[in-house]
C-alpha cells in the first residue's frame, strides 16, 4: 500500500495558492498545493532550494504604474516598453519588425513551477516577428513599476528564414521588493542569425525569475548571453532545442553575484536532429557571502548523429565566503558524436597580482584588470560596437561594486 505523505504548505505557497485560485486557474492552484514549491531534492533546483528560499509573495501587479528611468540605454537601438506586463507598440516599428498583442502565455507546457506559475498568471503576450536582416538592435525594456508586487509577462519571438537580428531584455524597475517572473518564448527559422540577450538589472531587494524557451531550425545560427547583475534571489531557466540540421548554438552567461545574492542559472540542450553543434559556456564571478550556481544539461537524441558539443563552466571566486556550484552533465542516446563538459573554479592568479602590483597598479584595479579579462571572452562576440559598450559598462559598474 503506497502511503502519501501530505507536502507540507509555506506561506509563500499559500500566497501563490490563494492568487492562482483568484485569478480563475484552479488547476495550477491544485498542482501547487499537491507539490509545492521544489526542493533541493528536485534535480534541477538541486542548488535553489525555492521552498526555503521564497520566503513573502506580494501582491499581483496591476497595469497602472508611476514609470522610473529607464534602467539601461542604448543609443540607436528600437525600444519597446513593457510596464507591469503591459507592452507599448504605439510606435511605429523598424522596417521588417512586426509587433502584436496576444492574449495569454507563450511558454510550452512543461513541469517547471515558475512555468506554471507564468503561464497561468501572464495576461498577455508580446509577440515579436522579425522579417528582415536588421541592423537596428531590439531592446525590450520589461520593467516592474509602482509598490511591491508580483509580476508575470511573456514574449513570443520569431525570426523568420533568412533574417537576421539583435534582441536585448533587460529586467528592471522600481526599488521595491517585487517577484518577477520573466518568459521568453524564442524561434529561429531556417539560415536565420540571432543574438537574443537577457540583462537583469534589477533592484537588490528583487526576486527574479526568468525562463527562455528556444526552438532553432536548420542552418541557422543562434548566440544567447544571459547576464545576472542584479537581483538578491535569481533563477534563469534556459530549454532549447536544436530543431533542424546544421543549426548551430553558442548559449553564453556571466552571473556575477554579490554578498547576500542568489544566482542560478540552469541550462537544457536538447539537440534532436543530426549534424548540428553547440559550445556553451558559462562564466560566474562571486564576492562577499554570494552563491553562484550553473546546472548544465546537454541532451544527444538516438537520431542525433553527428553532433558536436561542448559544455564548458568557469568560476572565480574573489573572497573565502563565496560559493560557486557547478554541475554540467551530458546525457548521449547517440553512436557517432564529438561530446565534452568541463568545469574550473579558483580564486585569481597570485602571479598575475604580483605581476600587475609590481608595476605601480593598485591592488583592487589590478583585480578589476584580470576579472575583466576573465569576462571579456563572453561579451566580445557581440557585434553592435554600441550595445558592446552599454553590456562593457555594467560589468564596469559591477566591479566597481554598483551593479544597479
Amino acid at each position: 500500500m503506497t502511503v502519501h505523505v501530505p507536502v507540507r504548505i509555506g506561506p509563500a505557497e499559500q500566497a501563490l495558492i490563494a492568487q492562482l485560485n483568484a485569478s480563475g486557474n484552479a488547476a495550477a492552484a491544485e498542482r501547487l498545493q499537491a507539490i509545492g514549491l521544489p526542493t533541493r531534492k528536485v534535480e534541477s533546483y538541486h542548488y535553489t532550494d525555492l521552498k526555503m528560499l521564497l520566503r513573502a509573495v506580494p501582491e499581483l501587479a496591476g497595469a497602472e504604474a508611476a514609470m522610473s528611468e529607464p534602467a539601461l540605454r542604448i543609443a540607436g537601438a528600437h525600444r519597446i516598453p513593457m510596464t507591469n506586463g503591459v507592452a507599448d507598440i504605439a510606435g511605429e516599428m523598424p522596417p521588417g519588425m512586426r509587433a502584436t498583442i496576444s492574449k495569454g502565455a507563450a511558454l510550452t507546457e512543461r513541469d517547471d513551477v515558475l512555468v506554471r506559475l507564468n503561464s497561468a498568471l501572464a495576461a498577455e503576450t508580446l509577440k515579436l516577428e522579425i522579417r528582415s536582416r536588421m541592423p537596428q538592435v531590439v531592446h525590450v525594456d520589461r520593467r516592474t513599476e509602482g509598490e511591491a508586487a508580483h509580476m508575470n509577462d511573456s514574449v513570443h519571438l520569431f525570426v523568420a528564414d533568412g533574417s537576421k537580428v539583435t534582441v536585448i531584455e533587460t529586467f528592471s524597475g522600481s526599488d521595491e521588493a517585487h517577484l518577477n517572473n520573466h518568459a521568453s518564448y524564442v524561434a529561429v527559422g531556417e539560415g536565420a542569425e540571432l543574438t537574443h540577450i537577457l540583462l537583469d538589472l534589477s533592484g537588490a531587494g528583487v526576486t527574479s525569475f526568468a525562463t527562455a524557451e528556444y526552438h532553432v531550425g536548420a542552418s541557422s545560427r543562434l548566440r544567447t548571453l544571459t547576464i545576472h547583475v542584479g537581483s538578491a534571489l535569481s533563477r534563469v531557466n534556459l530549454f532549447a532545442r536544436l530543431e533542424g540540421e546544421g543549426a548551430h548554438g553558442d548559449f553564453t552567461g556571466l552571473n556575477l553575484a554579490v554578498d547576500g545574492q542568489h544566482s542560478d542559472v540552469t541550462l537544457e540542450l536538447t539537440h534532436a536532429v543530426p549534424n548540428c553543434s553547440s559550445k556553451p559556456l558559462f562564466k560566474q564571478v562571486a564576492r562577499g557571502r554570494s552563491k553562484a550556481a550553473f546546472q548544465g544539461k546537454i541532451v544527444v537524441a538516438r537520431d542525433a548523429q553527428k553532433t558536436d558539443a561542448k559544455l564548458m563552466m568557469q568560476g572565480l571566486m574573489l573572497s573565502d565566503e563565496a560559493e560557486i556550484l557547478s554541475k554540467p552533465e551530458l546525457e548521449i542516446f547517440a553512436d557517432d558524436v564529438v561530446c565534452g563538459h568541463g568545469s574550473t573554479v579558483g580564486a585569481l592568479d597570485e602571479d598575475s597580482m604580483f605581476y600587475l602590483m609590481s608595476r605601480g597598479i593598485p591592488k583592487m584595479e589590478a583585480e578589476s584588470m584580470l576579472v575583466r579579462g576573465f569576462l571579456e571572452e563572453v561579451l566580445d562576440p557581440v557585434e553592435d560596437e554600441e550595445l558592446h559598450l552599454v553590456l562593457e559598462g555594467v560589468v564596469e559598474r559591477w566591479l566597481g561594486g554598483n551593479a544597479a
